[in-house]
């Protein structure tokens, strides 16, 4: 792999956050992680931000979507995979949770969805293969 550095677009449009939506998700704490791969190779990761009013108002969701984007901004250079979009979701304790946990949820579930990701990619040793 080279050592240029991964390349990171915002997610903007609500086709992409529902496809992201029927992807693989984890939870883990303060945030919902959920990634999809897109299949194209591409050298580049694209995240999403959002917060519903369950987790409080206008500038409480502004908060919880400020700080992960600060955690995504410090973790997905060395956790996100390239191809992949991901979409970080605001959970109620968000806005408050202690800045080291929040990111070691965020930090977990990218781990996480890693593992499931390479776990569907390979077939398994101990599946039958398909009949002819």
């Amino acid at each position: 792999m080279t050592d240029a550095p991964l390349k990171i677009e915002r997610l903007r449009k609500r086709p992409d956050f529902l496809a992201a939506a029927r992807a693989f998700s984890c939870a883990r704490g303060a945030v919902v992680v959920q990634a999809r791969d897109r299949e194209d190779h591409a050298p580049l990761v694209r995240v999403g931000f959002t917060a519903t009013r369950k987790v409080g108002g206008a500038v409480i969701r502004n908060r919880a979507k400020r700080r992960m984007r600060a955690a995504a901004h410090e973790l997905l250079p060395s956790f996100a995979r390239p191809g992949f979009d991901y979409v970080i979701i605001a959970r109620s304790g968000a806005p408050v949770r202690a800045w080291p946990r929040l990111l070691d949820d965020v930090k977990s579930a990218l781990i996480s969805l890693a593992t499931e990701s390479d776990r569907q990619a390979r077939p398994s040793a101990t599946a039958t293969p398909p009949s002819p």
